[in-house]
């Protein structure tokens, strides 16, 4: 008599039947983070009849732990004269609210005038619009400066979250589905590995605490990828032209998107003349309809300002401290006081060239479209570590393509995704330390780990069943539970163990120990040498990652 362990062994590894699509292989082995708490509670909804729910029971999850953390504080709360981002995106739509378009990148410039493309401005006065039927008080012109009511704040947040779910939620759960189906992934597996991509702490705690709209740019660049897997290369280049017309940042991805789409055109698999033409007149008209009601309202006198204002590069190499090259090597070598400004920008770009290089090369020469995620990585990760102007909050771009990896299934790559999302969650940390936000940073640091099985190895089964909820899954993968996510490598294992030590040391100092006078950001330069070492390897690890699968196909991964 088969016991019944035996029995739930043979139901999860049984052939799945969807929609008359058969998938032949054990969860085990097909599905992202098997047999982790977030498997757990999804697996009761993989029944054919109950997977329609199963997009809707996670968005709603996601947006509840987003309304959690908005309870917190955020940037420049209650400090005058300047105040902080919160701030910026109110003053920014009391600007295009009241003022005529040509003002608009003229207009208070040593408060917080508007230095981000004219999507965001356009995004700032909709909403501007829509919170002037509630309470106009909220963007009055020069009065409503430093506000900071109640009703405001949940509006504010209210916006984020109505953003986020138009622009990227919906985005993120179709790119999942689509690696989903093209990898043989059950339906229950895609949608955990959008859960994981959705429940990322490190989006989360920058736009919905210390207060920004990442979200709108990082799903039009999802929308860009969802339509190059799609092959509606027109439509991608439409998409991406809007993630730059919205932040500037998102040239971190433009090499690449580029390469991509010229590849396609041009090389791969031949020369193919109107889909050129067609991509380039979409990226003309995009752009001209993002930028036309700055001409006619002002001319080419608007534009020259708005362009001055979205590349300041009069600001420094870098400004806070950032784990990048610049800022950590800046500890030995003093640049500022070595170099003059345009010498660092000339070494800035020299260095982010030959960094981009590979990723685009390699991009041109295999535009394979399960290598996108890889080489946008590649690509801005070298922006992130080399480039000039870097701020903290810039992690956020070459964590959207890492974390869209959550949708492979080779339990290596999983491991160095979830080890690089909790070195940038780390490096966030003097930030969101600084907003009032330590108790979300410590929350959603471990929710999301143990959320993702991170935590598995210390669950045995003599735990409560709580820390291991749901159907049998758990109790068939004994060997599965036990193991934390960490690679089959044991050189990457010693270093993520290391590096996962030397971030609690680095927490206690910071809580314990008051650095010298001589030195008040001691720790924070041992946060971001730390943060700036990890990703240093990761990178080197994503062009190795690169090289070898470059002649593989989205079915041998």
């Amino acid at each position: 008599m088969m016991s019944k362990q035996a029995e739930n062994i043979k139901e999860v590894t049984s052939v799945i039947e969807d929609k008359g699509d058969t998938i032949a292989k054990s969860p085990s082995v097909d599905e992202s983070f098997f047999a982790s708490p977030l498997y757990d509670f999804l697996y009761p909804l993989r029944p054919v009849t109950n997977q329609w729910s199963v997009k809707y029971v996670t968005a709603l999850f996601a947006l509840i732990i987003r309304l959690a953390v908005g309870l917190g504080g955020y940037s420049g709360k209650n400090i005058s004269p300047m105040f902080g981002d919160f701030e910026a995106q109110r003053h920014w739509m009391e600007v295009t609210l009241n003022l005529p378009i040509d003002k608009w990148y003229f207009f208070d410039l040593q408060y917080w005038g508007l230095d981000y493309p004219p999507l965001t401005a356009y995004h700032s006065y909709l909403l501007a619009k829509l919170g002037s039927f509630v309470n106009n008080e909220w963007f009055t012109l020069n009065i409503s400066r430093g506000y900071e009511s109640d009703d405001l704040q949940a509006f504010m947040r209210f916006t984020v979250l109505l953003s986020e779910l138009f622009c990227y939620i919906p985005a993120v759960v179709y790119f999942t589905r689509w690696m989903g189906k093209h990898r043989n992934q059950s339906p229950i597996g895609q949608y955990v590995a959008g859960a994981a991509i959705l429940f990322q702490p490190a989006l989360i705690l920058i736009d919905h605490g210390h207060f920004q709209y990442n979200c709108v740019m990082l799903g039009m660049t999802v929308y860009a990828i969802n339509n190059l897997l799609d092959e509606f290369y027109a439509l991608s280049a439409v998409c991406f032209t809007f993630a730059l017309g919205f932040k500037q940042m998102a040239l971190y991805y433009a090499p690449v998107i580029f390469a991509y789409l010229l590849s396609r055109s041009i090389y791969y698999p031949r020369f193919n003349f109107p889909r050129l033409v067609t991509i380039s007149n979409a990226t003309i008209i995009s752009f001209t309809c993002l930028y036309a009601p700055i001409y006619i309202s002002g001319g080419f006198r608007n534009i020259i300002q708005s362009l001055h204002r979205i590349f300041p590069f009069s600001r420094g190499i870098f400004e806070d401290k950032v784990a990048n090259f610049w800022c950590v090597s800046n500890i030995l070598i003093k640049y500022k006081v070595l170099y003059t400004q345009s010498q660092l920008q000339l070494y800035a770009l020299l260095a982010t060239g030959l960094g981009i290089l590979p990723s685009v090369l390699i991009t041109f020469f295999y535009p394979r479209k399960f290598m996108i995620p890889y080489t946008l990585a590649a690509c801005s990760m070298s922006f992130f570590l080399f480039s000039f102007q870097v701020h903290e909050k810039s992690i956020l771009l070459p964590l959207l393509p890492i974390t869209l990896l959550m949708t492979s299934t080779d339990w290596d790559v999983l491991s160095m995704v979830s080890w690089i999302n909790n070195v940038a969650l780390f490096t966030l940390w003097p930030l969101l330390k600084k907003d009032d936000l330590m108790l979300q940073y410590i929350t959603m640091f471990l929710f999301y780990n143990w959320l993702i099985g991170n935590f598995s190895f210390v669950t045995p089964t003599f735990l409560p069943k709580f820390l291991t909820p749901g159907p049998s899954v758990s109790d068939v993968a004994d060997d599965y539970r036990r193991r934390s996510l960490l690679p089959r490598n044991l050189m990457w294992r010693i270093i993520i163990v290391i590096s996962y030590i030397f971030m609690a040391a680095i927490h206690v100092m910071d809580y314990f120990i008051m650095p010298p006078k001589a030195y008040p950001d001691m720790w924070v330069l041992a946060n971001c040498t730390l943060g700036f070492g990890c990703f240093g390897l990761f990178w080197l690890w994503n062009h190795y990652k690169m090289w070898t699968i470059r002649h593989k196909s989205l079915s041998d991964l």
